[in-house]
């Protein structure tokens, strides 16, 4: 445990919670209410040295410090990675289906990073690159990764306040005649995915797929499987939320996040990163619609 920041309460109003506090004082460590909580409960965050709950009140004398309490960097994992994009500040890797982003087995995305990514010289270099947000396992497409402190908050503020749009493809089972919205809530909580139709082929199978873009407005867990699911045009692949009997074995998700655009998080300007339809969505799209036409 490494001591990164310690702060004395100079000035105060009266009944300040000791997470409201650390939320208008250390915007540059951390981007939401919730980061700041989940840092108190693991004594990430001590008020006078001390482990203490979200609720405490601060008054004018107390000393807040801020660890470190990852002082073991990931053990190494040699998988070479496609990095799309790289500078002192940030990386964007084109990640591929079946690995996870991080957890407690040795293959992620984690343990891949020091194998790619370059530590940063600037002086708030995080020690190791660290992703900012996540893709589910059997999805592929861009995963923006931090290396600095400042870097890392403005990302998470900028996830936070929705201003980093996402595109995502995926080959979906039916025919979808045209664009539009899904609004229904997931979770209780409110939900929005917009698609649009690229492309619809026949199928043998399954009747007709189709090759949708689709733009998260929203970012609840498994968004765009459960939306399309519920929708009646499950993505191909999903042994999750798919059709029985329906899933293609050993051919993984067909979903795959292909554009961001964002603000840089230290220079003003803005990027658009993006990458092509994984191989394997045209192939199948194609040997698909063969298969129904010398069936027919």
């Amino acid at each position: 445990m490494v001591l990164i920041k310690e702060h004395k309460v100079k000035d105060i109003q009266q009944n300040t919670r000791l997470i409201n506090y650390c939320n208008d004082n250390f915007i540059d460590v951390f981007y939401s209410k919730k980061a700041i909580k989940k840092a108190l409960l693991i004594g990430a965050i001590k008020l006078n040295n001390k482990k203490v709950e979200t609720g405490r009140y601060v008054k004018i004398g107390d000393v807040i410090q801020l660890f470190d309490l990852e002082n073991n960097p990931p053990k190494t994992y040699n998988l070479k990675l496609n990095v799309i994009f790289e500078d002192e500040f940030l990386a964007v890797i084109n990640k591929p289906a079946g690995l996870t982003v991080s957890g407690n087995q040795y293959r992620t995305v984690v343990n891949a990073l020091p194998y790619n990514i370059k530590v940063s010289t600037e002086k708030d270099a995080l020690k190791w690159a660290k992703p900012v947000h996540r893709l589910d396992n059997q999805t592929s497409g861009l995963l923006i990764v931090s290396k600095t402190q400042l870097a890392h908050v403005n990302l998470g503020k900028q996830f936070e306040n929705k201003q980093i749009k996402k595109k995502y493809v995926a080959v979906v089972i039916g025919k979808i005649d045209s664009d539009g919205f899904i609004t229904e809530p997931i979770d209780g909580k409110f939900a929005k995915t917009e698609y649009k139709l690229i492309k619809t082929v026949e199928s043998l199978k399954n009747e007709h797929l189709s090759l949708v873009e689709l733009y998260p407005h929203t970012g609840r867990t498994h968004q765009l499987r459960i939306h399309l699911s519920n929708f009646g045009y499950p993505i191909l692949g999903d042994k999750l939320y798919g059709k029985d009997g329906f899933v293609l074995k050993h051919k993984g998700l067909f979903l795959s996040a292909v554009e961001l655009r964002l603000k840089h998080p230290i220079k003003d300007k803005k990027l658009i990163i993006k990458v092509d339809i994984p191989n394997k969505f045209n192939t199948r799209l194609t040997s698909e619609q063969r298969r129904f036409w010398e069936n027919a």
